[in-house]
Formats: structure tokens, C-alpha cells, sequence
């Protein structure tokens, strides 16, 4: 199966959630919410990533996470991430009890499309101070894919983690966890990247969104947004309609995109140093706002 196939398969099964001019949108991806050892890239922003969620879900946003939001390839269990960040996870439950909550899953969290092991995982979590299990995500499930469709124009916006267009890390990423697992994760103390990761191997991405590109210009440039190569696009109108959000993992920042009154945003959140000398966690605009009806084909 090439990557136009796994990408025409997974915009037909894709879950369908409509919305509409009123609906506030956060879109974020690419977390690797990790253990807090040497090897959690998530940790050091998780000050600016837990601010913003906590913006985001006071302000009435849904949270859409576009895979690769848990670190399973570095990180054997998820109860590890969980204790290292359950302030997150406690807030992203807050959302799921508001159903606030869309999840897709990518090659670094690829176990959740199975049902039984999220079940199994992610239903409840031992609480040491009560002594008993607790309630995390009931009834939560991943999908491949979503499609977002607007109440009005009907239009179209296809979500997905975009490692449909990576034949190694979707077909071949036991292999893959494999090698980080044994081999880069405990290199990366010493500075040595992964390989295996588009986002550190300039040559894999290009190919990635090439991939990605053609099938959006094949399907009547169908709004499409993902993340896995960690790198931020943001088209024009009657470009072709190639959206990434970015990641949660760059140095000292992370970065998202808002739709919000029918149109998107590219966001970037960090830590700024203000004249009075205090830090302060800061979202900046990056590109827009863009009306999505801009985008929209005939």
C-alpha cells in the first residue's frame, strides 16, 4: 500500500465532526510527553504547553491532538508519562468530560489504534494517596484520521498525523520504536539525534510533504492539516492547502493552530522576558487570521 492509498484510506474512514463559525479550535501535535528523564524532549516546555491548554480550555476550545501526543517508542508504559505529567493529564480530562477532547494517534503513540490497549491503559490509573483506582479517560477512543466539516459551507478540513506519507514510520515503526528504544535514546545524552525522526532528517521531511502535497492537490486541494515533521506551514489562499501545526518540542517554544470566528491562526507560545524583568509565558501570531472559506474549493 503506497502513501495515496493509506491516505485515501484513512480520510474515508475518518471520524466526521461538525462545527461551526462559533466553535474555538486548538490544534496541537508532536508533545512526546515523555518520563522527565534525559530523554523527555516534552519536558522542558511543559510550563508553556500547560499554560496555553489551560488558556485554551478557560476560554471554551476544543483540543484536538494530531498524534504522536505520548512518547511510546522511548517510554515502554504510558503509567510513567502519566506520573511525570499528570497536571496535563488532568486537565486534558477536564476536556474529555466536556467533550472537548478529539485524539488521533501517530507513529509514536501507533499502540493506541488498538481499542483494548487504550482500555486498558488510559481508562483508569492507580492513585497511591487514595490506595484505589481512579477514573482518567472513560470511554476515550483515538482515531486515524477526522474529518472537521463546517455546519454552513460544508466545507472540508482532513486531520490526520501525516505518517501516512512515511511508509517506514507507518508500516515499519516496530522496527523503528525498536532502534530508539534500544539504540538513540541512550545516545541522545551525548547529543546523537534519532534517524528515524523526518523532523531531524532534512531529506526525509522534504519527501514526506511532497507526499503529502500531491494527494491534497489530487483530492481538489482539500484543506488538509497535520504535524510529525515538526516544522510550521501556513499556505495562502489558492496555494496548495498544506497545513502543519508544528510541535510541542521546539527549543523553548511550541507551536499551534487556532481556528477561531471561521477563520485559522498559526500560533507560536513561549516564554518572553518583559521589561520589568519577569518571564512571562506569551502566544505570539505567527500567520493569519485567514477566513477557512478563502480555502474553500467548488
Amino acid at each position: 500500500m503506497n502513501s495515496r492509498q493509506r491516505l485515501d484510506r484513512a480520510y474515508k474512514n475518518a471520524k466526521v465532526v461538525h462545527f461551526s463559525n462559533t466553535d474555538k479550535i486548538i490544534f496541537f501535535s508532536d508533545c512526546h510527553r515523555g518520563d522527565k528523564s534525559f530523554a523527555d524532549d516534552f519536558a522542558r516546555n511543559e510550563n508553556i504547553y500547560f499554560h496555553a491548554l489551560n488558556h485554551y480550555y478557560k476560554e471554551g476550545f476544543t483540543y484536538f491532538e494530531l498524534g504522536d501526543g505520548d512518547e511510546l517508542w522511548e517510554n515502554s508504559s504510558f503509567e510513567s508519562i502519566l506520573k511525570a505529567h499528570k497536571n496535563v493529564y488532568h486537565l486534558l480530562q477536564k476536556f474529555h468530560l466536556e467533550n472537548r477532547l478529539h485524539l488521533i494517534w501517530g507513529n509514536h503513540d501507533m499502540v493506541y489504534r488498538d481499542q483494548k490497549y487504550v482500555q486498558k491503559h488510559l481508562t483508569t490509573y492507580f492513585d497511591p494517596k487514595d490506595g484505589r483506582e481512579e477514573i482518567l479517560f472513560r470511554d476515550l477512543k483515538y482515531q486515524e484520521a477526522i474529518v472537521l466539516k463546517h455546519c454552513d459551507t460544508q466545507q472540508e478540513l482532513f486531520l490526520c498525523h501525516g505518517h501516512q506519507a512515511d511508509w517506514m514510520n507507518y508500516h515499519g515503526w516496530r522496527i523503528n520504536r525498536f532502534l530508539v528504544r534500544v539504540l538513540w535514546k541512550p545516545l541522545q545524552i551525548f547529543g546523537i539525534s534519532d534517524p528515524t525522526s523526518p523532523a531531524k532528517n532534512y531529506k526525509e521531511l522534504i519527501k514526506v510533504e511532497r507526499r503529502l502535497k500531491k494527494w491534497i492537490t489530487e483530492n481538489n486541494n482539500l484543506m488538509t492539516i497535520v504535524g510529525h515533521t515538526h516544522r510550521p506551514r501556513f499556505p495562502e489562499p489558492g496555494d496548495i492547502a498544506f497545513f502543519n501545526d508544528g510541535s510541542c518540542v521546539h527549543p523553548r517554544s511550541i507551536t499551534g493552530i487556532e481556528i477561531e470566528n471561521g477563520a485559522i491562526s498559526l500560533i507560536k507560545w513561549h516564554i518572553a522576558t518583559h521589561s520589568d524583568g519577569t518571564l512571562r509565558v506569551t502566544r505570539v501570531l505567527l500567520e493569519g487570521p485567514q477566513s477557512l472559506v478563502s480555502y474553500k474549493t467548488t
